[in-house]
């Protein structure tokens, strides 16, 4: 598995996450430089910060008061890729592991302790990386998902193959409380939760390249008022535009991290 995430930070003791299952709850960006950093997506995103619990190199990304991201400025030191990266709410930690493993995924770090709850790194099948949380969120999470984060996008090889895996991880499309529910739209595999979109899975032709973009990998989609100015903005503070429409831009921070911005209607 390749190491380039980090795991929660600064976490506080809000909302229990025995309301939500298998949704994504949380989600982290290593980095190298921290001021640079908060300053792009500062002015890209709107966001404020707040210092985290593990020390000077953490921060917590506020938009409109809401704990919505966490920033790590590690990958230097720890000899760590800069990514993006989303975590999964579970009852059980070290069940989630065990099943990422017998399923053919892999365990980087963890499960350990992070008080008010437990987490760890891990990668599927085809190696995009992905986080699990057990225990009380950063955010309280309704308030959290209709925040600055719309929704995760996984590009992988075999989208049918990966929901099963990420569906017997994480509960997905079963009958327990709080669990999501998947479905099949407009050519991929769409997660909701309450009827809302959190997560969908897309097929694609990708490869193993170091690249972390190119290579599987979740995505994450910020919504935004106006996608145009952000990418506009993005430009001015050294980021890149890969791609853009009226609806979405596909961004680069300085840093190289890869995420998207998503207009609210798209949502």
């Amino acid at each position: 598995m390749n190491h380039d995430t980090k795991l929660p930070h600064g976490t506080r003791n809000v909302v229990s996450t025995h309301s939500v299952y298998g949704a994504p709850c949380w989600v982290s960006l290593t980095s190298r430089d921290l001021e640079t950093t908060q300053d792009f997506y500062s002015a890209v995103l709107g966001w404020r910060w707040r210092t985290g619990k593990l020390g000077d190199r953490f921060r917590i990304a506020l938009a409109d008061g809401v704990p919505v991201a966490g920033i790590a400025a590690v990958a230097s030191m720890w000899q760590m890729a800069v990514a993006w990266t989303p975590y999964f709410a579970v009852r059980s930690a070290d069940e989630a592991v065990s099943r990422v493993q017998e399923r053919g995924g892999t365990s980087a770090v963890g499960p350990i302790s992070f008080p008010p709850g437990r987490a760890a790194l891990l990668a599927d099948r085809d190696g995009a990386t992905f986080g699990i949380w057990e225990g009380e969120l950063v955010s309280d999470w309704e308030t959290w998902r209709r925040s600055t984060p719309a929704f995760i996008r996984l590009h992988t090889r075999d989208a049918f193959d990966a929901a099963i895996f990420y569906g017997e991880v994480l509960d997905w499309a079963s009958e327990r409380p709080g669990c999501c529910e998947v479905h099949y739209e407009g050519g991929e595999v769409v997660l909701r939760s309450g009827g809302d979109v959190v997560a969908r899975i897309v097929s694609g032709a990708l490869g193993s390249a170091p690249d972390p973009t190119i290579r599987p990998h979740w995505q994450v989609h910020f919504a935004v008022q106006d996608v145009t100015a952000c990418a506009r903005v993005a430009e001015q503070n050294g980021g890149s535009v890969l791609s853009k429409s009226d609806d979405e831009a596909v961004l680069r921070d300085p840093d190289g991290a890869q995420f998207t911005v998503t207009s609210r209607r798209e949502r």
